[in-house]
């Protein structure tokens, strides 16, 4: 069923393997777009872990040395089809998103040395490193997006107390 106020449907799908093709193309227009900035940019969510399903969205983490000059960037952005949303609810982001309602990509740019850049590397790594806890995440978000009626922040609230629960797991496993 559509949620009436945002028209998005909550759709989780097997892992596709075309996801790291779609990633490593949007690479090269996020490169075109920032140019030097981007000290490093790397595919990150639930579409980067083999064999987890996910909502097909291509989730891209970029470190940046500058965000005052990423923000210079936002048009050459919007160019290859990204809405520019500032912080979005995280301080010292800068959250893009691409693809309408019915979203194709999201972009996460945090300033160097950021503890959002760790943290979503570590939860990435971990869920690689601990298949059974990786497949008990899928199975969660696969009862959320089932059970959500299509709105967002109650599927995010389903799958809240999994990651409250593993991402202090993961950043102490991942050394930090």
């Amino acid at each position: 069923m559509e949620n009436k106020l945002n028209n998005r449907v909550i759709e989780l799908v097997d892992y596709d393997s075309s996801w790291q093709k779609k990633f490593e193309h949007e690479k090269l227009l996020l490169i075109k777009a920032i140019g030097a900035n981007a000290v490093n940019i790397e595919h990150i969510g639930s579409t980067s872990i083999v064999c987890l399903a996910a909502k097909p969205v291509i989730d891209i983490l970029i470190e940046v040395s500058s965000l005052t000059e990423l923000d210079f960037a936002n048009e050459k952005l919007e160019g290859f089809g990204y809405e520019a949303l500032g912080e979005n609810g995280i301080p010292g982001r800068r959250y893009f998103q691409k693809g309408g309602n019915q979203r194709t990509h999201h972009v996460h740019a945090f300033l160097s040395g950021d503890k959002n850049l760790i943290r979503h590397r570590a939860f990435k790594e971990y869920l690689i490193a601990h298949s059974e806890i990786a497949k008990r995440y899928g199975d969660i978000k696969k009862h959320a997006a089932f059970c959500c009626n299509d709105d967002i922040e109650r599927y995010m609230s389903m799958k809240n107390g999994f990651i409250e629960k593993y991402e202090p797991l993961a950043l102490d496993w991942y050394g930090i």
